[in-house]
Formats: structure tokens, sequence, C-alpha cells
């Protein structure tokens, strides 16, 4: 039986559930190269405070490593991270992964690939798994001035945690989960938070209850419950992304919910200030049980005069206003079209990446790229995000990624990649269904691409996890030929 050679390229949510599927499934010649020092991805490289999931924990999570010591409803990224870590060692990733190994070049030629990190070293492979993710290259906003700041310049996505806040005056750029859980945090604890808001975001109410002792325990000594926890959370996820992708009765609800909340903001003017002028749902949701309250204190200031210009002292507003700081945070978070770039990527014929994905990102069901054999992607483009788990889209892919595998590991062929023309009809069928779609309704967020069309999933989270767990139509696919056995 053939073994094939298999690179993983990330060490995040998607890199893990790749490790723990091809150990599962008997494939030991894999290597997991991982840029940062730890397990984690994204929740590896945030930690800023206050940094708290806005999933809650029975949900997000894999179902092959259900944990029932989670603190709260929703997670702080630390816990996260600590369970993405204690996962992976416990499923022996630790034995494949290579930290602080950036992969910055993949190539095809000859049936397979060869891969080269910013260390220097050359590795060949049968298969590419790209676990990269979409939130790990930090945006840094186009605002005059920002390297003139003599005060700390930080992004919230390389947080340093050298710097005492003490007494400080901190600047916040930025107004969506990051930035609200920012200032959510930081109030009360610095002299005063100042936050430049550009959009005002809906925030839907929660409470983060703390699980006691009592609680944890039985879910450790009857450990069905997770399963019903998890289950529980998806039929509820499964009804809340019915207002994401049709018009109608659920998407009212959600909107009343999020206007009520808004009204607990008892100063008119504030109110009109924080008052989005899209449907909620158009941007991703911010959860937060605090943010309303937070943001009328005295030492808390929402300004909503766009910022002109950063000069040593502080931020100037387009009205003339020096906002003066000591520290400035950017949270205006990452590229999220990169994906597996900036590493350069040549499939076929020479065709690099950037040149297939010239007029956006696209791909085959959110897994796979016409022109780029043996080569996977894991919550790739068209995948469901939205304020769906990434731990349940990235198990449904890695089985259709482990059922190719399969197929190689048996001889059936040499390479696979999807037809130009499937992938055309896939990406033409979710245009069409875009319209219904609440990221369509007037506003400008991460889920467009170049088009003004969002790169979504158009439908529901679990009728991509059907089409994914399906047997791949032959039809779509160009096949090398079978893989010559061993002797």
């Amino acid at each position: 039986m053939n073994e094939p050679r298999i690179a993983v390229i990330g060490a995040g949510i998607s890199g893990i559930c790749m490790g723990v599927a091809l150990r599962r499934n008997g494939f030991r010649h894999f290597t997991i190269y991982e840029k940062a020092a730890g397990y984690g991805g994204t929740w590896h490289a945030n930690t800023y405070p206050g940094l708290t999931c806005d999933v809650p924990s029975r949900y997000y999570q894999f179902t092959f490593a259900m944990n029932p010591d989670w603190s709260r409803l929703y997670s702080a990224g630390s816990e996260i991270r600590d369970y993405l870590a204690a996962t992976a060692r416990a499923h022996g990733l630790h034995e494949h992964t290579i930290f602080g190994a950036e992969v910055t070049a993949a190539e095809f030629a000859d049936d397979g690939w060869t891969l080269t990190t910013s260390g220097g070293a050359v590795e060949r492979f049968d298969f590419v798994l790209c676990a990269t993710g979409f939130l790990h290259r930090p945006r840094r906003p186009d605002i005059a001035g920002l390297d003139d700041f003599a005060g700390v310049l930080v992004h919230s996505a390389r947080w340093d945690h050298g710097v005492d806040l003490t007494g400080r005056r901190v600047g916040v750029i930025g107004t969506g989960s990051t930035g609200t859980q920012l200032v959510s945090e930081l109030a009360g604890r610095v002299a005063r938070v100042v936050m430049f808001q550009r959009t005002p975001q809906w925030i839907l109410p929660t409470v983060n209850r703390a699980y006691s002792d009592l609680t944890k325990g039985v879910y450790r000594r009857f450990p069905r419950l997770g399963g019903l926890a998890y289950r529980m959370n998806r039929a509820v996820f499964g009804i809340f992304s019915r207002g994401l992708t049709h018009p109608g009765r659920v998407r009212r609800l959600i909107q009343w919910v999020v206007l009520r909340n808004l009204r607990t903001v008892r100063d008119e003017t504030l109110r009109a200030k924080l008052t989005p002028d899209y449907q909620a749902m158009c941007k991703r949701l911010v959860v937060s049980d605090r943010f309303y309250e937070v943001v009328q204190r005295p030492d808390v200031e929402l300004v909503t005069e766009s910022i002109d210009h950063v000069q040593d002292s502080g931020v100037v507003t387009a009205d003339g206003t020096l906002h003066e700081l000591d520290v400035l945070v950017l949270a205006t978070g990452f590229d999220s079209h990169a994906y597996m770039r900036p590493m350069t990527v040549t499939g076929t014929a020479g065709r690099t990446l950037d040149a297939a994905w010239a007029a956006g990102p696209r791909a085959f069901e959110g897994v796979m790229l016409p022109g780029f054999p043996n080569l996977f992607m894991l919550i790739g483009p068209h995948s469901p995000f939205a304020n769906h788990p990434l731990t349940a889209v990235a198990e449904a892919q890695a089985a259709r990624i482990v059922s190719w595998l399969c197929r190689w590991r048996a001889g059936e062929f040499t390479t696979v990649a999807p037809t130009a023309a499937a992938t055309d009809r896939f990406n033409a069928r979710m245009r069409a269904a875009a319209p219904d779609t609440v990221w369509t309704t007037g506003c400008q967020s991460w889920y467009l691409g170049k088009d003004g069309l969002p790169e979504l999933w158009p439908w529901s989270p679990s009728a991509y996890e059907k089409l994914i767990r399906s047997a791949p139509d032959p039809v779509d696919y160009e096949l090398g030929p079978p893989v010559p056995s061993e002797k």
C-alpha cells in the first residue's frame, strides 16, 4: 500500500483537526508546519486584554475532544489556546509538528509539491493541506502619521504585555469584536479610554455566566451531556443561520433583539452615535455583555469624527481636535482575503495563486483549486464563516480530505484537482443565491469580494456539511493516472 507524504501548513484549529484526522485514519507520514511557537493559530497570536470567543464554549470545540471543564459560557482566549494545545498533544501531533517554520513557497511539479520554509529547508510532498485560516495577517490602517506617534503603538493581534497601562490614556481604533472587548476590559483599569468609531456595530446581548464546580463535575461524570449540549447549540445556531441566508421572521427577531439592547444606552446623543444604518448581521454580530454599560462611563469617550492623522502626542480628527494619548491600539482586524498568502503557491504550468485569484479568492466547495493538484484548503474561500464555529467546519472538511487521501493510498490516482468548469458552476450557484443573504443588504464588510458580493457560503452550515461529507461527483474532477504500487 502506498503511503502519501503530506504537509499540513498551520497548527491552529483546522491544522490540529486535520492532524488528528490523519492519525485516526492511519496516516503517519505527515508534517505540520507552524510559523508560531505553539499551537492555536489565531488563539495563539491574539492575547489582548478581554479576548473572549463569541461562540459558546460547548459548541466551539471538537466533537472528538469534548471538554467538560470550560469555565464560562463564552471562553477566554487563553482557555481556548490551552484546550487546542492539549488536544494536539493528546493526539500525538507534537511528534509531527515543527514550530517556528513558516512555509514561504510551495511549487507543484512531477506530480508532487516542493515546500520551502523561511529557514531554508526544502521538502518534497505528495499533498499539501493548507490550514492557514484567514485571521493571521494583521491589517494596519492607512492613517497618516501612525509612525509619528511617540507613545506605545500596538496592534491588538500583537499585544505587548510588557506595557503597563496603569494611569494611561488609551485610544482604540476599531469597533468590531476586538475593539468592544478591549474597551470593555480596559475601562476602569486605565485613566481614560477613547474609542475611535468609523462604523457602529450591532451588539447582541448575552450573559457570560461562569460554570460552577458542580456543573463541571456533572459533565465529567456524564460525558454524553457534552454531546447533548453541542447538539442543542447546533440547533440554535441552525435557526440563527436562517436569518443570515433568508429574509423573514428570524432576521426580524434578531433586529428586534439588538434594537432593544441598544435602548439600554440612556443618553440619546450617544445612542444615536451607536446606531448602525444597516441591518443586523450584515456585518458579523458583536456579542457582548458589557459594552453598552461601559461606553456610558465618564472615563470612556466615543469619537465618531473621522481620523485625519496621528501625531506624536495623539490622534487628530477631521474637526481639528487633538485627542492626547499615551497608548494607541489598532483593533483593525486582519487581511481576511489572504488565506495562505503571502506564501507563494505555484500550480501547473507555472501559474501562481496570485494570478489565479487576481479577481479575488475563489475555490471549489471551499477546499480545492483548479490547476493546483493535490492541494487542499481548510477554512478556505466560501466556507461557512459568520458566527458559525470553525471547529465544525474544519471537521467536515478534514473528513472530505481524508477520503481523497484514502483513495490515493489505495492507488486510484496520482493527482486530483477540480475542473475549472465545476469551479465556475459552484461559484455561479453561490452568486445566484447571494441576493437572499443579509450580507447584501447594504453594508461594507470583510465578507464582500471585489465584485461586491459575499464570498461566504450562502446557505445553512448544515447544508455545507452535508455537501462536503457526501461522495464527490467524479465529473467535477480531473484525476491523474493510478499510483504505481510499491513492490
